[in-house]
């Protein structure tokens, strides 16, 4: 297969430089990123985002590259990350203000419910991202700047079990959506539908057909489809064997309704890359250079993104990573020579920002009147539980009531883990606080773990309390005073036992009365994820009211700073 050629009629990427003058808000961290995957050589390592972008969609646009992945209950959802080169990452924006309908996700996190698996495209100046919620069924948001504004969601079509939708723009002009069934909601599973769709990509047309069947090509859990068009062929690349152990498989065909023809091109083989798969095929914009972004499951880390060179064997098929001679399946690659740079000037990353290392946002000074966009809310937020208008430079908290389980909670501040080991510090003003209402980090995993500030008659007490399964009773505490009303708390995250999907992290409280000195309070505890939430741990910030809902002030936070350990 003559890559130059497949490029020229590849139809998800479209060459045309976008504007995205939001991105001033994704300049690199000043502080030391926990996990930088550029090793400053020209080469890269494995994750290149190790934070939990589960079942992420790629594209480019020019010589941008533009990122989307699950979210499911977190809000605001849809998170876009944009790249030059595949390797540095950083968010410019969510697609999705709110989880809707409203009345499910106002009141409590819906573990395991909202946005599963999306797919990004860009077609005729617009950005489409294509989401399901298993529980409603298939929306698409638009925008024609990926950092935002972006439409309100349209319902493509309604129903149950509906998950993984990717469209597909024909060469014919007509409008293709492939999607997957979740078995949990539709009693359907291990296929693949083909539905038209009218021209603005908005409703189906007429009925769908089931182009693929799992058990035809002997797989299991075949999901996450995404649909290309391109030399002659209608491709759909999913994976199948599910999300700890699965692997990646191609289906090509002639006409769009198949019949397919099937090879699997990724596979763990002897790495430490566990199911290797679900995620998206792009081209460098010369055409000279194809590459997979896919996730892999690390547990307690959630799904961390790994980026696989593609290459075209004889015959025409794919194979990621490095490949091995004759046709079987590649395994994944751990360090490897990054995308080469968009050689052509008119062509340069519409960010004007050279290539130089960068993550995702992570610490934050809180001296901006919006959040930054690593945070997300566990359910859909309120206006009345934060400001950061209120007291400049800090972030305020209204303390809200305790709910008897820690995962029924609504105001917890969260964002991902990005690293495997790291340290958070959080410098916070507790003199408002009334007596009884706490305020703190928390670590949000099985079991949770709370790091509480606490106003007392001579000033502040540290307090950590561990809530077992999925938010019951705590199960162990440790308490400290300290002195004054200001304090800098800190957990550090270290790895735990087990890898890949079976991986758990240690969790290690210390705290601080002048920001320098720190005590470790209690004994470091064994974190894992969340059970059927489909979501890594996350740390964040929360504040609760007294118990019987008191009158309290505020938790005023100064900063959040997220660094690798020992710094």
């Amino acid at each position: 297969m003559n890559s130059a050629s497949a490029r020229k009629s590849f139809r998800p990427f479209v060459v045309l430089a976008a504007t995205l003058a939001a991105l001033v808000l994704a300049a690199p961290a000043a502080t030391p990123a926990a996990w930088s995957p550029d090793l400053g050589d020209g080469t890269y390592k494995n994750p290149v985002i190790f934070a939990d972008y589960s079942d992420p969609d790629v594209i480019r646009v020019g010589a941008d590259f533009y990122l989307t992945a699950s979210s499911f209950t977190s809000a605001p959802g849809l998170p876009v990350l944009h790249s030059t080169d595949l390797v540095n990452w950083t968010l410019i924006g969510h697609a999705l203000a709110r989880n809707i309908p409203a009345a499910r996700f106002d009141t409590a996190p819906k573990l395991g419910g909202g946005v599963w698996a999306p797919a990004l495209r860009f077609h005729a100046g617009k950005f489409y991202i294509y989401y399901p919620d298993p529980d409603e069924g298939i929306y698409v948001v638009t925008a024609t700047d990926p950092a935002g504004p972006w439409a309100a969601p349209v319902m493509v079509k309604a129903g149950k079990g509906l998950i993984d939708p990717c469209p597909l723009w024909d060469a014919d002009g007509k409008v293709w959506l492939v999607h997957g069934w979740a078995n949990s909601r539709s009693g359907r599973s291990n296929l693949l539908t083909l539905l038209p769709l009218n021209a603005d990509g908005t409703a189906p047309t007429g009925e769908g057909k089931d182009i693929i069947l799992g058990p035809t090509f002997k797989v299991t859990t075949l999901e996450g489809p995404k649909f290309y068009q391109f030399n002659g062929w209608y491709w759909i690349f999913a994976p199948v064997g599910g999300v700890g152990g699965g692997t990646q498989a191609v289906f090509r065909a002639k006409t769009i309704d198949g019949p397919y023809e099937y090879r699997s091109v990724l596979e763990q083989g002897g790495t430490p890359t566990n199911g290797p798969h679900q995620g998206g095929l792009v081209d460098t914009v010369d055409g000279k250079q194809w590459w997979f972004v896919h996730f892999q499951d690390a547990g307690v880390y959630g799904r961390i993104t790994h980026l696989e060179p593609v290459s075209w064997r004889e015959d025409g098929w794919p194979v990621m990573g490095n490949a091995p001679a004759g046709t079987g399946p590649g395994t994944p690659v751990l360090v490897h020579p990054k995308p080469a740079e968009a050689p052509v000037d008119d062509l340069a990353p519409s960010s004007a920002q050279p290539r130089s290392p960068a993550v995702p946002q992570t610490s934050d000074e809180f001296d901006s009147p919006t959040l930054g966009l690593q945070w997300q809310w566990a359910a859909n937020p309120q206006s009345a539980w934060f400001s950061l208008t209120a007291r400049p430079g800090f972030l305020r908290l209204v303390p809200q009531p305790k709910l008897p389980s820690f995962t029924a909670q609504t105001n917890l501040l969260l964002q991902k883990f990005p690293a495997p080991e790291f340290r958070v510090t959080a410098r916070l003003d507790a003199a408002a606080l009334a007596p009884g209402a706490q305020a703190g980090l928390v670590v949000w995993s099985t079991p949770a773990v709370t790091f509480a500030m606490e106003k007392t008659s001579t000033g502040l007490r540290v307090s950590q309390l561990v809530s077992g399964g999925r938010g019951g009773a705590g199960i162990a505490a440790a308490t400290a005073d300290m002195s004054g009303a200001v304090g800098t708390l800190a957990l550090t995250i270290t790895r735990g036992p087990g890898t890949g999907v079976k991986s758990q992290a240690l969790v290690q409280l210390s705290y601080s009365s002048d920001g320098k000195s720190f005590t470790n309070l209690g004994s470091p505890t064994t974190i894992s994820q969340i059970t059927g939430a489909w979501m890594g741990a996350k740390f964040g910030l929360f504040a609760y009211a007294p118990e019987g809902n008191g009158k309290t002030g505020p938790a005023d936070f100064d900063w959040v700073h997220v660094e690798p350990v020992g710094k």
